[in-house]
């Protein structure tokens, strides 16, 4: 096939001029220079950002048939993020968009034993605007959701169980709480307050929360840390979800450990969101606090540092949206793969005859993710 095929899911023309609507509702002080904000306040009021996504996969040659398959940001969400669509290229004999059962989407490339030389590259645009809930203004009525989305995020996974030392704990920490988001609150805290971020692991860790909880060592990053709150949140009988997504610009309240721009080929972050019937999907991220406390300049912060409890008090209820969705869906089969399942889908993934290739290791799967702000 020649290398300049190129294939579109939709036309990143009509994003542009998405973006350029949405531009029009920007501050006068975000457009002149971007400068770092006081304190660390995500605002809708600041407008829709548009932000390009390149994956650049540049696999060995293989004897066998080598597969890829890349992560599409799919999740459509009105108030905060807006695909505007992805195009490829690359000199595969296939290369189309594919849905996991659970709607993921994302790119697969397949080459035959006669590729010399692989190349893959999948440009996505998305728009994306900062969330925060209003707890002083709820909801007049209450709100719910289907009872497929109920049922689906409120059930286990095979890394989230609800029952044994995970509804233990969930109940300990809830006794006492009046409502909903009461729980959430006393959750989001006490995992703040128990857990730490170990720069060791690699990746975004796995989120396996019963051997955290039975071990004792509540140490991790976000796929850790973030599913530690699914996972309580949900035996305690609270909808809840996981978000696995990218970080696309530097933050603009100045936290060095909370935005990346250019080579984002490791800043596959996981968020998570809890559903309150005074307020719908609440945005959370406990495990961005620890980030702060641990890597924020000069590192090793207490606590209750200042810079760290500016985020800790935010990050119930708001996400500075430098960041993309690529979707929600936990125990994933690649469409078309006969391998091994996968806890969740951040990273760009491949194998060949010989196996899976390290979907963690960007240099020795020869893959690259940078991000550029447009419009």
């Amino acid at each position: 096939m020649d290398r300049r095929t190129f294939l579109r899911a939709t036309t990143l023309g009509a994003g542009v001029t998405m973006a350029r609507v949405g531009s029009a509702s920007l501050s006068p002080q975000y457009l002149a220079g971007r400068a770092v904000l006081p304190g660390f306040a995500p605002n809708p009021h600041a407008g829709w950002r548009c932000y390009e996504v390149i994956t650049r996969i540049e696999p060995q040659r293989s004897e066998g048939v080598t597969r890829v398959w890349v992560a599409l940001p799919s999740m459509f969400e009105a108030n905060w993020q807006r695909p505007m669509g992805s195009v490829w290229q690359g000199n595969a004999d296939l290369m189309r968009m594919v849905r996991d059962r659970s709607g993921a989407e994302m790119v697969y490339a397949e080459w035959s034993t006669r590729s010399a030389a692989p190349e893959f590259e999948v440009v996505s645009r998305v728009m994306t605007r900062d969330r925060a809930v209003d707890f002083g203004r709820p909801s007049a009525t209450p709100l719910a959701l289907p009872e497929d989305q109920r049922k689906r995020h409120t059930g286990a996974t095979e890394l989230l169980p609800i029952d044994g030392i995970v509804l233990d704990t969930a109940q300990e920490i809830v006794r006492g709480a009046r409502d909903d988001e009461e729980q959430a609150r006393a959750i989001y805290e006490w995992i703040v307050d128990n857990t730490f971020r170990d720069p060791k692991i690699r990746g975004c860790g796995t989120g396996d929360i019963r051997a955290m909880l039975e071990t004792g060592n509540l140490a991790g990053k976000c796929a850790d840390l973030n599913a530690l709150f699914v996972g309580l949140s949900r035996a305690a009988g609270l909808p809840a979800r996981d978000v696995y997504g990218l970080r696309v610009a530097d933050s603009r309240f100045g936290y060095q450990s909370l935005g990346r721009s250019g080579d984002v080929s490791k800043a596959q972050h996981c968020r998570a969101e809890v559903f309150l019937t005074r307020f719908g999907w609440v945005p959370v991220d406990p495990a961005d606090v620890r980030k702060v406390s641990l890597e924020e300049p000069p590192g090793n912060l207490s606590i209750l540092d200042p810079k760290v409890n500016d985020v800790r008090n935010a990050l119930f209820g708001a996400w500075e949206m430098n960041w993309l969705a690529y979707n929600d869906v936990q125990d994933l089969w690649l469409p078309g793969d006969e391998g091994p399942m996968l806890p969740f889908l951040m990273y760009p993934q491949g194998e060949d005859a010989s196996g899976r290739f390290d979907s963690l290791d960007p240099t020795t799967f020869r893959y690259r993710l940078t991000s550029r702000e447009i419009g």
